[in-house]
């Protein structure tokens, strides 16, 4: 349930072409049995489960882990939400099942390595390499929680709402009144008083309420010392012996805090990832894949983002967000051009660089050395202005290529538009 409702709304996003495409944003996202696993060793209450990635590891789970269990949840890993709603290409529907025990071992086997298509990862869907297994809980109520960082507080905010078990979205639309916010002074910590708020606005029906509120600190706990930017549990449930159970939840991490969370960072799935934005991170390159046909190399978001808008203005659609930064090396440049070489939609590539610190003459050679490096076969427009901006252009022009070269921006947009029309 809780797979990325609430990053939704986090999340930055650019209109392209009247429709919203989803940015990379720099924080990691793990698995949900990674996060169990993480919350278990703060002493959050989490159903009891383990991971396989083979038929023959769901036996031996079985037989060592639920060997009583007449019932196991199984749920397909992907990082995407949606899940349960989902269906895989071969005709499987959904991807989080309730099944017999002995019935667990063939769904498992009918859901390992096949493509799963959600609402979130669109139609190409995720490959599901691992598949959970969980225990059947008694649940005797759902409700929401999560904490995020808010900008209005500069600290941790803690949303909650005595219904859950369905996105946030939903939630704020039916029951908005039910749902509460209590920032966390970042200075001071998070109060039994805090703590003590969120769980009346939970309004457990059955759980003890100290406890409850020993397990809110215990969250809060893991979101600062984990550095986390998200943590959302959906259902954050109550069982039949009264306690609170994080039943499923997403956790994002601050790429910034990389270097003292290596634990934490070594769990991340790069199969799960745009492999053009893995390779775009390797070469230290800001990158997003779009749907167009236009591939673009900018230096710096704002003339990136300018850049895709001019495109859209003379009737052609961005096929990616590239910020090849304002000291992007040689290496970098060349990197970046076999990425947008690599996807098969970009019909035309569009350089648009304005030299301050980075200077026109190292894009120049980049452009120069990528297409000996990659087998150019889509016309290239080059707009080049700024820092040793003549020197720059006499390579181009003595490199023997074919190259558009264009006088501005709105000069270069609409020779990259006319370029792959005809």
């Amino acid at each position: 349930m809780v797979r990325g409702s609430l990053g939704r709304l986090a999340s930055r996003a650019v209109s392209v072409g009247g429709k919203w495409q989803h940015q990379q944003l720099r924080r990691l996202n793990i698995h949900e049995y990674q996060g169990a696993d993480l919350m278990g060793k703060f002493g959050i209450n989490v159903p009891k489960g383990a991971v396989v990635g083979s038929v023959q590891e769901v036996k031996e789970v079985l037989k060592n882990v639920f060997p009583s269990e007449k019932e196991i949840v199984v749920k397909s890993q992907i990082l995407a939400g949606g899940r349960g709603l989902g269906t895989f290409k071969s005709g499987l529907q959904g991807g989080v099942h309730i099944v017999k025990a002995e019935e667990a071992e063939s769904l498992a086997a009918k859901m390992l390595n096949q493509v799963l298509v959600t609402k979130q990862t669109g139609p190409q869907g995720k490959v599901v390499g691992k598949v959970y297994l969980c225990e059947k809980m008694s649940l005797v109520n759902e409700m929401y929680f999560a904490i995020t960082l808010d900008r209005q507080t500069a600290g941790p905010l803690i949303i909650a709402c005595s219904k859950g078990g369905t996105s946030i979205e939903d939630l704020a639309e039916k029951y908005p009144d039910m749902i509460i916010k209590v920032p966390v002074d970042v200075f001071k910590g998070i109060t039994d008083e805090d703590a003590g708020k969120v769980v009346d606005g939970l309004a457990p029906k059955t759980a003890d309420r100290q406890s409850s509120i020993e397990q809110i600190k215990k969250l809060y706990e893991l979101f600062c010392k984990s550095d986390c930017t998200m943590l959302e549990i959906n259902p954050l449930a109550e069982t039949a012996d009264k306690k609170l159970v994080a039943a499923d939840a997403k956790l994002n991490f601050d790429d910034n805090a990389a270097f003292r969370q290596k634990e934490i960072f070594a769990l991340r799935d790069t199969t799960q990832e745009d492999p053009r934005e893995v390779a775009a991170a390797k070469a230290d390159l800001n990158y997003i894949g779009l749907d167009g046909e236009i591939g673009c190399m900018v230096n710096g978001a704002g003339l990136a983002m300018a850049t895709m808008d001019i495109i859209k203005l003379h009737g052609g659609t961005p096929a990616n967000f590239l910020d090849v930064g304002g000291s992007a090396s040689e290496g970098q440049v060349v990197e970046a051009f076999k990425i947008l070489t690599s996807d098969d939609r970009v019909k035309a590539i569009l350089v648009n660089i304005f030299g301050g610190i980075m200077k026109c003459d190292v894009i120049a050679s980049g452009i120069v050395n990528a297409a000996k490096q990659v087998d150019l076969k889509v016309p290239v427009v080059v707009r080049l202005e700024g820092t040793n901006v003549d020197q720059g252009k006499r390579i181009l022009k003595e490199s023997g290529l074919t190259l558009i070269t264009a006088e501005d921006l709105d000069d270069a947009a609409e020779k990259a538009v006319k370029a792959y029309a005809k």
